[in-house]
């Protein structure tokens, strides 16, 4: 229930006080829930920038609909996605796999070979795509952290990925930007959003059961 009350609690916050700072220790946990997240074939194929440069935060509010929360925030989550999957990438997560776990799997070492064949084969923009949705993965295990620690955030993708993949030069790190969450406290007086009920579906026009 703890967990249902916060995701009630939370929403997609319009105006952030500029003045107030989410602790480290609740930034931490939010990005260790993003980095526990599960992920195709345990790849994780994204990486998240914490985008503290003033100067940057503002390039980027001009790209994004000139949204306040981008430079309000206490803190600008970038996720983004390989551009592309290479056997250097699929190689290096298996072999950390073997490393961490201590041991070689012939099943294991099999289904690289799988993705090895498959993967860097396809065209670079399916990958990408596969590679972005995994990153929106991560990006809902920080939107709940982000919850449960009670904590502002506005899941946002109104905003030019080109023109933030330049600003941030993502394309030297094969990288795109996918989605981004700015992290604060809410500005109550200033936020239109904030008293309104929460709206979604019931649950029997959200959930069919198939027997």
């Amino acid at each position: 229930m703890e967990l249902l009350d916060k995701l009630q609690w939370r929403y997609a916050t319009k105006a952030m006080d500029p003045t107030r700072k989410v602790p480290q220790d609740k930034l931490d946990r939010i990005i260790e829930a993003a980095r526990l997240a599960p992920t195709s074939s345990g790849l994780q194929p994204y990486e998240i920038l914490i985008v503290n440069n003033p100067a940057l935060r503002a390039q980027i509010r001009e790209v994004a609909w000139n949204q306040a929360q981008v430079v309000d925030a206490s803190h600008l989550l970038v996720f983004a996605a390989w551009d592309n999957y290479t056997p250097e990438r699929i190689n290096h997560m298996f072999d950390l796999t073997n490393e961490v776990r201590g041991f070689r799997n012939e099943g294991w070492e099999a289904y690289r070979q799988q993705l090895l064949s498959t993967y860097p084969g396809r065209d670079a923009e399916v990958n990408f795509q596969h590679a972005a949705r995994q990153a929106y993965i991560g990006f809902g295990a920080a939107v709940i952290a982000a919850a449960f620690e009670e904590v502002d955030c506005t899941p946002m993708e109104g905003f030019d990925p080109a023109a933030v993949d330049r600003i941030l030069n993502l394309g030297e790190r094969g990288l795109r930007s996918a989605v981004m969450l700015p992290l604060g406290y809410r500005k109550a007086e200033q936020d239109w959003l904030v008293d309104l009920p929460k709206v979604r579906r019931p649950l029997g026009q959200f959930v069919s059961e198939i027997d």
